[in-house]
């Protein structure tokens, strides 16, 4: 799994004219499911989004995780976060998982994220041609991927 986490002041994302998911202060998380993904991945990375700490503290230091400025999550599924893009112009995306097996796992990191977080977690529409608009904080980018835990 591959995550890719904007600290924000605000964000949504909008399907068909329609938004489908909005927050205030917290992370915009850009995720990308592998096929070779496992229930483990994905209880390590929820639990490493909710404990990342850097949101500023009142010395403006990044000390802070989410639960502690109250912030809240806007999920969007984005398969192209394993694009290949080593031959060619065109990337390719066969490590991305397929819906059957990335939809439920999208699904239990819904549900995995609002257990940890105690809060409802803002999302796009699986598989839809979504618009999101975000404004980054800092900016602070943050990339991760479960397969190379030993870095994070």
């Amino acid at each position: 799994m591959r995550a890719v986490l904007q600290r924000v002041t605000q964000a949504s994302c909008t399907v068909d004219d329609q938004i489908t998911g909005e927050i205030k202060n917290g992370f915009l998380v850009l995720l990308g499911i592998e096929d070779v993904d496992t229930d483990d991945d994905m209880q390590w990375l929820a639990q490493k989004i909710v404990a990342m700490r850097v949101f500023g503290d009142e010395n403006g230091l990044m000390n802070k995780a989410l639960a502690d400025i109250n912030g809240d999550i806007l999920l969007i599924s984005q398969f192209t976060l394993f694009a290949n893009t080593k031959k060619g112009n065109r990337p390719g995306f066969t490590r991305a998982a397929r819906p059957d097996k990335a939809i439920p796992m999208y699904e239990q990191m819904i549900k995995t994220l609002e257990e940890l977080t105690g809060k409802k977690i803002a999302t796009g529409i699986f598989g839809a041609d979504m618009k999101i608009s975000l404004l980054n904080d800092g900016p602070v980018t943050i990339i991760m991927d479960t397969k190379d835990r030993d870095n994070h």
